[in-house]
């Protein structure tokens, strides 16, 4: 039961951008003090509020100055060309010895689906499932390269010197490749079954409703079945997760009009609405979307409390969702009195919690 950090990140559209990366450079450094596992970063080309566009560059910066397990969370891979992805993944995982996760997608950010020319829903699927098998034929070959799709072209057959390694895309550090995993956000999402079929991991993203992780444990063990039973498939679920020194404590913070777990579901619930996809953060699949509103979505997807309180959500959480491998804890912004709420939360989730949880989890053996 590792302990990860992911961060889209989000923040308030008017800080200064130079502001928030080095304020999510600082939350990367406590985690790794506190001995977080894993840190994920998101990329997004167009949103002033989440405003990473090179996850790799990013962590890149972090690699000497921590022992984190990077990983990217995720790469959005039909606003690439895969020769370019293989390439800056082998080369960030030869630089951090072998310390990445290859976090994929088809991106989720409408503004860079326009940006890019990705507006059909179904046409990024194909193209990430495109991008994907490109990048691994070009880890697994040598030249000449000749990998043809819909989409790209990879090509490199009439300018192969080998002795000068011209013409030779690289290889990443980790053989055959990093581990890959898929983010999910529906409950009966394609990409857990294809993740599955695959081996890759599985990520059940923190802004979803508890009903949709729990699809996503149903679709995985479906998957599993369906392949021969072979576990294989890594799950992490991440949450929105507030710990305080008591219940109420805890409870104010979220629902505080200052609160960054308030601005994060307000943000992306709004967002959803706009864009007629509010089904994900319902409780329950039948509430009509006037029922849904902002306290109703950070009562069911934030796990707030004290040490035990949260302990003992997170024991009902996997217990209703399925047997989870992985944690990862959602960074959010520390404007205003967030700083020393979220780093208190970081500190009590690490120190106090997981130690108990993976007790736990080690004592069902699974």
């Amino acid at each position: 039961m590792r302990l990860g950090l992911f961060m889209m990140p989000l923040h308030p559209p008017d800080r200064p951008m130079h502001a928030m990366l080095a304020e999510d450079t600082e939350k990367s450094l406590l985690a790794d003090r506190l001995g977080f596992d894993e840190l994920w970063v998101g990329e997004h080309f167009s949103a002033t509020s989440e405003p990473i566009a090179s996850p790799l560059m990013f962590m890149a910066a972090l690699a000497p100055r921590t022992k984190l397990t990077f990983a990217t969370g995720v790469i959005n891979l039909p606003n690439h060309h895969p020769a370019k992805v293989a390439a800056e993944v082998a080369q960030f995982d030869h630089m951090t010895g072998g310390r990445l996760i290859l976090g994929i997608g088809p991106g989720g950010l409408a503004s860079d689906w326009e940006l890019f020319g990705n507006t059909d829903a179904m046409q990024r699927g194909k193209r990430m499932l495109e991008s994907v098998e490109a990048i691994q034929a070009i880890w697994a070959g040598d030249p000449p390269y000749d990998i043809a799709g819909p989409t790209w072209t990879t090509r490199i057959t009439q300018t192969v010197i080998p002795e000068f390694g011209i013409g030779t895309m690289p290889k990443p550090f980790q053989h055959p490749h990093p581990p890959i995993a898929i983010t999910a956000r529906s409950a009966d999402s394609f990409g857990v079954r294809t993740a599955v079929e695959r081996g890759w991991g599985v990520v059940s993203a923190n802004f979803v409703a508890e009903r949709v992780v729990e699809g996503h444990g149903r679709t995985l063990q479906a998957a599993r079945a369906a392949t021969g039973g072979a576990p294989g498939t890594e799950w992490r679920v991440a949450r929105n997760i507030c710990v305080a020194a008591t219940d109420a404590e805890a409870e104010a913070r979220v629902f505080d009009p200052r609160s960054a777990n308030r601005y994060y579901f307000n943000y992306l619930s709004t967002l959803a609405r706009r864009a007629r996809l509010l089904s994900t953060f319902k409780p329950h699949e039948d509430l009509p979307d006037e029922a849904v509103t902002l306290e109703t979505i950070i009562e069911d997807c934030v796990i707030c409390g004290s040490a035990a309180t949260v302990l003992d959500r997170l024991v009902a959480l996997r217990e209703r969702v399925g047997p989870f491998d992985h944690l990862l804890m959602a960074g959010l912004d520390w404007s205003g009195p967030n700083a020393a709420w979220e780093q208190e939360s970081m500190r009590r989730l690490a120190e106090e919690v997981m130690p108990r949880f993976r007790q736990h989890t080690a004592a069902r053996g699974r």
